[in-house]
């Protein structure tokens, strides 16, 4: 009953921002999850081989890491309500054209365009909330805002595979996940109508704040930008593992396999409503080990189950494997992203974000072709095997790191010597 009781109290404090915020969240989330886990079938039934679908997956990180910034920069100074609106707005028509068109070089050049308008949502929602918010509603409001984004994901990627099937009855397989793939965009383009109804005020000073020259904002917060740059190191190992494995998990289960893509849909729907539960307990965590430990926690406790991915050759065992690992390993993100917003100065959380995001994306632009031509040159259980394993150890690596440096930080801030020591 208290731990109902606690979140309802920190519901009910969320002002008229933060509500229609979640809300968009939802549609643009649904949209997503439906596209994504389709999309790399659409790429094979077009006749291209995987490498198309390493690069194309590539080019969206390496487009979105390569704006990440100057749209953090660009949201600082137009304010994030216009920043979010173009994203949303922008990215819902590009994904539009990607359902549609066939050409090899087509589907890499809205895939590159897509990764920089999906930039200005992903920059500017995190401060949004920070600056909708109080310091000590944020632990909650994260992992609120990380579970909702993970729940519609939930909807998004089991509605997407069994739609396939189902217009699959009636139409070929390409019409059938064209179909599904437009159904996916018309949800996204939901999540314009709550961010038109944002209410932005920003006074002379902040506005003044925001729109300083980097350099000068660097210098005057340099301890800021230090912890930035930490957290940045951290991210980049999480990211290049990441980015082996994960935007390929729908194709290891129908390698491997050769799951339908009502089952696909069905488990990766499983492993994000895992996530949205371990991010809601977070919390919880956080009060028995502080916001540091509790990262490195749940981060070390997914890499057995990563690793039981990696080697079973039984479709329920990678199942398993796979909704733990999902959710240990991304109930600690909600954390990370509270404790970051937590130590940097207001004027550094947009470039904080755009950072942190930017380095993460990197590891999925570089590792894409990687993990595909593994995969290639080492066959669907050796090859998945492989990548699996190195993802492993990178996640152990950048949980170990973070834990080293950031094991001294103190709840209010961090301690001069905290960061000047690393």
């Amino acid at each position: 009953m208290a731990f109902f009781n606690e979140w309802s109290a920190q519901i009910k404090n969320y002002n008229k921002n933060i509500r229609l915020s979640i809300m968009a969240t939802i549609f643009i989330q649904i949209g997503f999850g439906i596209f994504m886990v389709i999309y790399n079938f659409y790429i094979r039934e077009l006749g291209f081989t995987e490498q198309v679908n390493g690069k194309v997956i590539s080019m969206t990180s390496l487009a979105t890491a390569l704006i990440l910034i100057p749209a953090g920069l660009l949201s600082d100074k137009i304010g994030r309500k216009k920043a979010m609106f173009f994203g949303a707005g922008a990215t819902a028509f590009l994904l539009l054209f990607r359902s549609l068109v066939e050409f090899e070089s087509l589907l890499i050049t809205f895939a590159f365009l897509t990764g920089i308008t999906s930039a200005f949502l992903q920059v500017s929602s995190i401060p949004w909330l920070a600056e909708n918010s109080k310091p000590e509603q944020r632990v909650h409001l994260f992992s609120i805002h990380f579970a909702v984004m993970t729940g519609a994901n939930v909807i998004g990627n089991f509605g997407g595979g069994v739609m396939t099937d189902i217009f699959s009855l009636y139409f070929t397989e390409l019409i059938s996940i064209r179909l599904t793939l437009v159904v996916g965009v018309f949800f996204f383009l939901g999540g314009l109508f709550p961010i038109l109804k944002f209410k932005e005020t920003r006074n002379q000073q902040q506005i003044n704040i925001q729109n300083e020259p980097l350099i000068k904002k660097i210098k005057n917060n340099s301890d800021s930008f230090k912890i930035i740059l930490l957290f940045a190191v951290a991210q980049l190992f999480i990211g290049i593992g990441a980015g082996l494995v994960i935007p390929y998990l729908n194709l290891y289960f129908a390698d491997r396999f050769s799951a339908s893509n009502s089952v696909i849909g069905m488990i990766i729907s499983l492993g994000q409503s895992a996530t949205a539960v371990a991010m809601i307990i977070g919390p919880m965590v956080v009060r028995k080990l502080g916001e540091v430990k509790a990262v490195v926690f749940l981060q070390l406790m997914s890499l057995p189950f990563l690793l039981l991915t990696a080697y079973t050759e039984n479709l329920w065992l990678a199942a398993i494997g796979f909704l733990f690992r999902q959710a240990l390993m991304n109930a600690g993100n909600p954390i990370q992203m509270s404790l970051m917003m937590s130590k940097v100065d207001d004027s550094m959380k947009g470039l904080a974000n755009s950072v942190n995001q930017m380095v993460f994306n990197l590891g999925w632009a570089f590792m894409g072709p990687v993990s595909t031509g593994i995969v290639i040159m080492y066959g669907q259980y050796w090859g998945y095997a492989l990548v699996f394993s190195i993802t492993a150890f990178l996640y152990l690596i950048g949980s170990l790191y973070f834990f080293a440096v950031f094991k001294g930080i103190n709840k209010k801030g961090a301690t001069p010597s905290t960061v000047k020591a690393v």
